[in-house]
């Protein structure tokens, strides 16, 4: 299993949820099998999205369309408020 985590300021919880939820196919066909949303306690301009998938490459694979589809315009991430940062991670301990 790998994880697809992602973190970046958000302008806006509400846009930025409605706009998450619009790619909830696209994640589906990607192979997500679980994902998880995080907001810091202290920030709520602040989000933490961690996107499971089965293998590394279909992590990597879906950071790519993230990176040149989604986050590409503002018209297909409102609520985006900074460079996103993501990471493909893998577990090296239970």
């Amino acid at each position: 299993m790998a994880t697809l985590h992602i973190e970046h300021p958000i302008s806006d919880l509400e846009v930025w949820l409605s706009a998450f939820q619009r790619f909830a196919e696209a994640r589906r066909e990607a192979g997500v099998t679980a994902q998880r949303i995080y907001q810091p306690v202290d920030d709520g301009k602040y989000i933490l999205v961690q996107l499971d998938f089965d293998s590394a490459e279909a992590a990597a694979a879906f950071k790519g369309f993230l990176e040149n589809v989604v986050w590409a315009s503002a018209e297909t991430s409102p609520g985006l408020a900074g460079t996103p940062n993501a990471r493909v991670l893998e577990a090296v301990a239970p």
